[in-house]
């Protein structure tokens, strides 16, 4: 849903490499500490700045409760862009998302997205690359994400949706069953995703080897699922000495299932996998470190495909309209593939370019609950003009930020009841998609954002637009499936997961389910 921060649930480049090699990002980080120390007074023609009531702490601590109500609370007190000062940094922050494109096309000699990146990458996963180059391997990933490769890619991850969804021997029996949904849509996706990219049991597969996937996989994602739910105290260096401890055992444990040498026996390994590996060891990288790289994509690439799956459906089961609608639209797709919905081995393309009512509620889901941060280090002092014609200018060492959960996404200048879920909000009368949005009388480039942005815009967009539609279709077909109790009320945001991706809710929803006979 980016890294992410520009994330988005897809495949996310990773913002890492070594510091002793890599002297530019280092330096510009150290550099960016450095000034935020020295900062003089105002100077003319820079945003209004705010900054706070406590020394050095500034804002910090309101942003950190809940960074969407502060930023919220700045901008109707200072406009759409201003600088806060944040915890000894002074960060600049736009929300005119006719001007994002300025920032997010602007190169890295000015403002560089890796910078931050490099230390967040280091501090959660333990990843150290050498001589590492973004986009040299941006360059290298992309091809084995899109065209040919991605439907091979699209193929399997439906085979691996089926063998972990329809393959349970408690589930095949058509007896009712209780879990969390967020539970449910974040094990199916990435256990089916990591089987996807990371290669299976055996090939072909038999009953034997799918309940060993089924196994395997289970183990990779609930061990992975400890790291992911510590993942912004890792963020920000918050641990406790307790989960400090568990932190170092869930890793160990992550890379030995991530190993290279326990993957080279895994069979349809895909040629992103492939890809990545000789891509490492071109540069020369251990295969400790090697296996820490592997645990970090598999974060990147199936991170946020669960929770934009717990979203959607999520709303579905909310809106019975909407639920009704996407039910409907699914039914035909058989009679596009002539397979009946039980025979059908693969999900063409096709089928799935054609689900308008599907990508509006996808759409539509994403707008309420995709909240990454996009971040800039401004490398050289200067100017930043707006789209109505203002200029700014910005400083060396500070740094930008830009928050499009809060505009586009819930500014009510652009969404009518901008809180409020309608499954056709992005479906034109005609039943075509609606890409007509306006601000200020202009119409809008960037009116949803869950994908990022510019040079750094998600490269798996597509692979997890078709799982997430592939998950969707499989559950809403074979499955009855509904909330325990009616009443059920949407979930809070766990308010430490902005700008990390897709947000999480503060607790699970408890759902029931079964296979249909």
């Amino acid at each position: 849903m980016s890294a992410h921060a520009q994330r988005s649930g897809c495949y996310r480049t990773p913002q890492v490499h070594d510091r002793k090699s890599a002297g530019g990002s280092g330096a510009r980080c150290r550099a960016s500490e450095h000034s935020a120390r020295l900062r003089g007074p105002r100077r003319p023609g820079e945003p209004p700045l705010d900054l706070g009531s406590i020394p050095w702490l500034g804002h910090a601590l309101e942003f950190g409760r809940d960074a969407a109500s502060f930023l919220a609370r700045m901008k109707e007190k200072h406009g759409d862009i201003f600088t806060v000062l944040l915890g000894g940094r002074y960060v600049t922050v736009l929300l005119d998302p006719h001007s994002y494109d300025t920032v997010t096309w602007e190169p890295s000699t000015r403002l560089d997205f890796q910078a931050y990146a490099v230390i967040l990458m280091e501090r959660i996963f333990s990843v150290q690359l050498p001589h590492y180059n973004p986009s040299d391997e941006k360059a290298k990933m992309k091809v084995t994400l899109q065209h040919r490769d991605l439907q091979a890619l699209t193929d399997a991850m439906y085979t691996n949706l089926r063998t972990v969804l329809l393959g349970e021997p408690a589930e095949a029996t058509g007896d009712w069953c209780k879990a969390g949904l967020l539970e449910f849509c974040y094990g199916a996706l990435l256990r089916a995703g990591y089987l996807t990219l990371y290669g299976v049991e055996a090939s072909p597969g038999t009953p034997e080897s799918q309940a060993q996937d089924r196994t395997h996989s289970a183990d990779v994602f609930h061990t992975f699922r400890q790291l992911d739910l510590l993942l912004p105290k890792l963020a920000r260096g918050s641990l406790s000495a307790g989960d400090k401890d568990h932190v170092s055992s869930v890793r160990g444990r992550l890379w030995k299932l991530l190993s290279p040498a326990r993957l080279a026996a895994r069979a349809l390994r895909s040629s992103w996998l492939e890809s990545y590996l000789r891509h490492l060891e071109e540069m020369g990288v251990s295969p400790e470190m090697q296996a820490r790289a592997l645990v970090l994509q598999l974060w990147a690439t199936q991170g946020n495909m669960g929770p934009a799956a717990f979203w959607l459906l999520l709303f579905l089961l909310k809106n019975p309209e909407a639920l009704a609608a996407v039910r409907g639209e699914l039914e035909h797709t058989p009679r596009q593939t002539e397979q009946p919905t039980s025979q059908m081995s693969t999900f063409p393309q096709k089928a799935l370019d054609n689900t308008p009512v599907l990508d509006s509620v996808l759409s539509e889901s994403l707008r309420l609950t995709a909240a990454p941060f996009i971040t800039r280090e401004v490398v050289v002092d200067m100017a930043l003009p707006l789209a109505d014609g203002r200029e700014f200018s910005l400083r060396r060492g500070d740094r930008l930020l830009l928050f499009p959960f809060l505009s586009p996404q819930k500014d009510p200048e652009i969404y009518t009841d901008p809180e409020v879920f309608k499954y056709n909000r992005f479906l034109n009368p005609d039943g075509s998609e609606k890409k007509d949005f306006y601000k200020g009388g202009k119409r809008l480039k960037n009116y949803c954002m869950p994908w990022g942005a510019g040079h750094n815009q998600c490269l798996g967009k597509s692979y997890a637009i078709y799982s997430i539609k592939q998950f969707v279709f499989l559950v809403l077909t074979h499955f009855d499936l509904e909330l325990v109790s009616a009443d059920e009320e949407i979930p809070e945001f766990d308010l430490s997961r902005y700008g990390f991706g897709l947000m999480q809710p503060e607790r699970d929803v408890p759902v029931q389910y079964r296979v249909r006979p």
